[in-house]
């Protein structure tokens, strides 16, 4: 891969776009390279737990890269948008994926973060959808995803402006869920991280798909749903594994089957 890095640090991997010369813009290069990476971890049963960041210390992703924009048509754009995206890809990982937000993320880096699970982020980042201001929309699930987790309205004003907003107003309106001084976001997130990766890797991914299903379903199939997962839960050694520790006072040792 020519544009993402992989760090493993025990149960967590670390995968880094490593573009700073272009604030880590998201060429298709890249996105491929995303995707290759994601691949990579899925299968890796020693990950349980991936975090996303941006290399150096000014951006996350600062969005598409525009210079592949030009002179593009509608049917070749389309074309490409229709493919296998590394944002959908990154929604459906099996695993909990964080997006440690070190600076920027607008336009597709904002969707990418919105695409990860939880969302940390320096006092410093600023977020946002500006493709409103080059004459266009939203393409990588900005339109859908901010909604959803903000609200129509706010989401409306955001995608019509192009506005950005600080990392404590993306907090006060659930676009985030910490905010940290640039000198302890890794830590901080990483914190979060382990904490996630102590428990059982199949009751993760039961949860993660539980959760994803509120926005997805229905109420009632949404309900229905959840008991299967959780019934799901009880075929494997995890659960058993913690029922015994919580009867018998101890910490859980999940092995993930």
């Amino acid at each position: 891969m020519e544009n993402v890095l992989i760090e493993k640090r025990g149960r967590i991997a670390i995968v880094t776009v490593n573009r700073p010369d272009k604030l880590n813009a998201l060429n298709i290069a890249t996105r491929n390279d995303i995707l290759s990476a994601f691949d990579e971890l899925a299968a890796d049963d020693e990950v349980r737990v991936v975090v996303i960041t941006g290399a150096g210390e000014k951006a996350f992703i600062a969005g598409a890269d525009i210079n592949e924009f030009a002179g593009k048509t509608a049917v070749e754009q389309r074309a490409v948008m229709k493919g296998r995206r590394a944002f959908d890809a990154v929604e459906d990982f099996p695993k909990p994926v964080i997006a440690m937000i070190n600076g920027f993320a607008l336009g597709g880096g904002c969707e990418l973060a919105m695409a990860c699970d939880i969302r940390v982020a320096s006092v410093k980042a600023k977020l946002g959808q500006p493709e409103i201001k080059l004459g266009i929309i939203p393409g990588g699930g900005g339109t859908q995803r901010l909604t959803r987790l903000i609200g129509e309205g706010k989401a409306m004003e955001l995608t019509l402006t192009g506005d950005m907003i600080t990392a404590e107003e993306a907090l006060r309106l659930g676009l985030v869920n910490h905010v940290f001084a640039p000198e302890e976001l890794e830590a901080k997130t990483m914190e979060l991280a382990a904490k996630i990766a102590e428990m059982s890797p199949v009751a993760l991914a039961m949860a993660k798909q539980a959760v994803k299903n509120a926005a997805r379903l229905t109420l009632r199939a949404g309900l229905e749903a959840e008991v299967d997962l959780f019934a799901l839960c009880f075929s494997s050694e995890d659960k058993e594994e913690g029922v015994r520790a919580f009867i018998e006072k101890r910490k859980p040792e999940f092995k993930g089957r």
